[in-house]
C-alpha cells in the first residue's frame, strides 16, 4: 500500500510539474535563467512547507509509514520538485559561461527554495 501511496502522489506531481514547467516556458521562452524549474521548486518548498505546518504542526520524523506523508509528502513534491532539473540546468550555464545568471539561478533557488518552506511553515502555524 505504501509504494502505490507514493506512486500515486508522485504520479500526479510529475504531471502537474510538467504543465506547469510549459505554461512557464510559453509565457517566458527565453528567459535568462530556467525560470521554469526554478519556479516549479520555490512552489513546491512552499508547499510542502504548508502541509508540514497545517499536517503536522512540525517537521515529522519518521512518517515513512503515514499515508498523508507518504502520497502528499515523499509522493506529490518529491516528484513536483526537482533537484535533478536543477543540476542539470545550473551545469548548462556552466558550460555557456554564464557566471552571472548561473550564480543567480544557484542562489536564488537554494536560498529560495528554504525561504519558501520556511514561509510555508511559518504561514500555517
Amino acid at each position: 500500500m505504501n509504494l502505490l501511496l507514493v506512486s500515486l502522489g508522485g504520479a500526479i506531481g510529475a504531471i502537474i510539474r510538467y504543465l506547469v514547467g510549459l505554461a512557464i516556458m510559453k509565457r517566458f521562452p527565453t528567459p535568462p535563467i530556467p525560470i521554469a524549474m526554478l519556479v516549479v521548486n520555490l512552489l513546491g518548498s512552499l508547499g510542502l512547507g504548508i502541509f508540514y505546518g497545517t499536517y503536522y504542526s512540525g517537521i515529522p520524523l519518521g512518517a515513512y509509514e503515514e499515508p498523508a506523508f507518504l502520497l502528499i509528502g515523499i509522493g506529490f513534491f518529491g516528484a513536483f520538485t526537482t533537484f535533478s532539473t536543477f543540476s542539470t540546468e545550473t551545469v548548462q550555464l556552466y558550460q555557456t559561461k554564464a557566471w552571472k545568471p548561473l550564480f543567480s539561478y544557484i542562489s536564488i533557488s537554494i536560498v529560495g527554495s528554504i525561504l519558501m518552506f520556511v514561509g510555508g511553515f511559518i504561514l500555517t502555524k
